[in-house]
């Protein structure tokens, strides 16, 4: 099972990355760096936000997940141009986690003028797991360990926020923070047990 849902994600991964690369690779000369499209794609998600709090779901729902396709294409189009730099993985690693507050704490907000104390805590737990999400990746990187193991990466968070947030109006905001809190802590064991299986396997080679 665990190997399935691997090949799956794997999959589409690759395909969207592939996809994305020969789009960068047709545009030509294009006239913007890969960090300001991580800027430019941050501060969409950003406006989405906003929007969010403000209870324009549905638009919300659309630019922030037109901000979401403009930040998967920086490093597309850092790879097909060659301006690939530390700097840039660093910043657009960086902006990632403050758009997920971003929008987790929207959620938040909303949920708090709402009164729903159960969801609201929920959205804190999601948020630390998609922090300790990254970070776990990012450890085990360091480790000499495959960190992108487990359920819920980044990708998967989008699309489920971006499948509840259009029905914000129709109280779909706190079953998707249960999910979502649910589904990220989840994934955290994932990682920690994996590295633990790892590093088990080095010691005994």
């Amino acid at each position: 099972m665990a190997t399935s849902l691997e090949r799956l994600k794997s999959g589409y991964t690759n395909g969207g990355r592939t996809v994305a690369q020969r789009l960068m690779s047709r545009a030509g000369a294009v006239p913007i760096t890969p960090n300001q499209l991580t800027v430019i794609g941050f501060g969409i998600t950003a406006g989405s936000g906003v929007l969010l709090y403000e209870r324009y779901y549905v638009w919300a729902a659309v630019v922030f997940v037109l901000g979401s396709l403009i930040d998967a294409l920086d490093g597309a189009l850092a790879r097909a141009h060659g301006k690939m730099t530390a700097f840039g993985a660093f910043l657009d690693s960086t902006l990632d986690r403050v758009s997920d507050g971003i929008i987790l704490g929207a959620i938040a907000l909303v949920l708090a003028e709402d009164g729903d104390m159960a969801a609201l805590a929920c959205v804190f737990v999601a948020l630390v797991g998609s922090f300790l999400i990254s970070y776990t990746r990012a450890k085990a990187e360091a480790l000499g360990i495959r960190g992108d193991v487990g359920l819920m990466a980044r990708l998967e968070r989008i699309v489920l926020l971006a499948v509840a947030i259009p029905f914000g109006a129709y109280g779909s905001l706190p079953y998707a923070v249960y999910l979502l809190a649910a589904l990220t802590a989840f994934t955290v064991v994932q990682r920690v047990l994996h590295v633990h299986k790892e590093l088990t396997k080095k010691a005994e080679g």
